[in-house]
Formats: structure tokens, sequence, C-alpha cells
């Protein structure tokens, strides 16, 4: 079923997306980033993230439609925005990201070498600071707390805005670069 939502921007569901690909109606594009990707991604995608798309990019070129997915929904939308904006008449995501195919029971490939999610990584990094932050903080000196807290407001600043700092960076070491 394909719903439409605002503008020009449609939802597709799992089951149609599954049927489209089956019979290579689509351009399946994961707008996540390359660790993301490479940690499990639907058969049949191709990678352009967000931190990078473009949307003259030559992988969107083509007859097909095209149907971006990410995570969940968010940024899958703001990559249809910009195709939106530079002139793509029919832009579909999938309902729920790769995450509601999954919970329709469709299979993924799945890379058990890959790292681990940024969202994972960040909740360790989030996590290890503001307990270091707590015990400083109730051992050693009060002044410790701040780290707890400022790790908190950034947690909250992110949650409010859909952007986190944090995991922008972590993005950015090595580890998390596959290419």
């Amino acid at each position: 079923m394909i719903t439409n939502q605002t503008n020009q921007l449609l939802d597709i569901d799992a089951l149609t997306l599954k049927n489209s690909l089956e019979e290579q109606k689509i351009t399946l594009i994961d707008v996540r980033e390359p660790g993301e990707f490479a940690g499990e991604h639907i058969k049949g995608a191709t990678l352009l993230p967000l931190s990078q798309f473009d949307p003259n990019s030559p992988k969107l070129q083509g007859k097909k439609d095209i149907v971006l997915y990410c995570q969940s929904g968010n940024r899958s939308r703001q990559a249809a925005q910009k195709l939106l904006a530079a002139g793509v008449p029919d832009v579909m995501q999938l309902k729920g990201g790769i995450t509601g195919w999954k919970q329709a029971g469709y299979p993924i490939e799945v890379n058990k070498n890959a790292p681990i999610s940024i969202f994972r990584q960040v909740q360790i990094v989030a996590g290890t600071l503001m307990f270091t932050g707590t015990v400083l903080g109730y051992f050693v000196s009060p002044g410790f707390l701040i780290l707890s807290g400022f790790v908190g407001a950034g947690l909250v600043f992110a949650g409010i805005s859909n952007t986190c700092a944090m995991g922008m960076l972590l993005a950015k070491l090595p580890y998390n670069q596959v290419k």
C-alpha cells in the first residue's frame, strides 16, 4: 500500500517494497551511514548516505522509481526533501525504515564483522561519561557532576533537534569508515 504524505513524498509499506524489489521496478537507496549499511541492509539497496546526499548522484539516475530508507524514516525524509527541491516529481520512502522492514518479517543482509551502530556507540560513550562523572563527583569532587550534566543536556538537545554531535564525531572515527 502506498499512502500520500505531504507534497510529493509517498510512504511505501514493506510488502509493496518487497513486491517492487522482486519485480525490479524500483531503485532502493539506503541513506544511513556506511557503518550502519555494512552492519545490515535490505538486499538490493544502494548506499547513498544522507551526510553525502547529492540529488544529482549517478546512483539516482535512471527510469526506475526511487525508494529511500533509513533506520526509522527521519533521514530518508530529509533526503526526500532534497530530491523534491531538486525537481524529482515523486519520491517514496519505506514507512518505518529498515526497522519496519524487519518487523514485517522480511530478511536483511547482515555482516557480523561490521562495527556496532553509531546509536549504540553513543549510548556506550554517553553512559560511560555520565557514570564516570557521577562516581568522580561523589568520591573526588562535586565539580565532576558537571560532566554528567553536560552529557545529559547533550542527549536532551539531540532528542529535540534530531541531531547528535557525539554521533557525528563517532562516525568520523576510522573503524566507522566503511568503504
